[in-house]
């Protein structure tokens, strides 16, 4: 997790009833506090398990990956959370959709898997999927290109 990424994360939760939030994988934990108890505490990111040796510098990242340009006759389908994407509800099931479906409101489109919580990720708008720009089984990001659902 970037420092862009906690900042966003913290932008999120500022303007919500949550005191206190924390999240950690196998490389970080983020710790976040808001209210009068977390007036001396900042956010902290710690190693989730100690460090023998200094971790190397991470080489510059490139850019992030720019969000397709929508044509006023589509709509992108962007990560409401940062998890792992699935185009299935279960390995041997068929896919939600495929390029060239035609989708209506509501309908699921893929699952993001984020804490193990699988969240399904619905259809805001009908139309035909023109294009998927996630690979099954990758991580995503929070306002990651998704699908991009052309209006029929």
């Amino acid at each position: 997790m970037n420092l862009e990424q906690i900042k966003q994360l913290i932008d999120i939760l500022q303007g919500t009833d949550v005191v206190e939030f924390e999240l950690e994988t196998d490389e970080f934990k983020v710790s976040i506090r808001q209210g009068a108890q977390a007036a001396a505490a900042a956010p902290v990111v710690q190693p989730a398990a100690p460090v023998a040796a200094p971790a190397p510098v991470p080489a510059p990242q490139a850019p992030a990956q720019e969000q397709p340009a929508a044509a006023s006759d589509t709509t992108v389908v962007t990560a409401p959370m940062v998890g792992t994407f699935y185009r299935a509800p279960a390995p041997d099931a068929d896919p939600y959709v495929k390029v060239g479906d035609v989708v209506e409101v509501g309908q699921p489109l893929c699952i993001i898997e984020a804490m193990k919580l699988m969240n399904e990720i619905e259809a805001e708008v009908s139309g035909r999927i023109k294009e998927i720009l996630v690979e099954n089984a990758q991580p995503v990001e929070y306002g990651q290109p998704l699908f991009v659902i052309e209006k029929v």
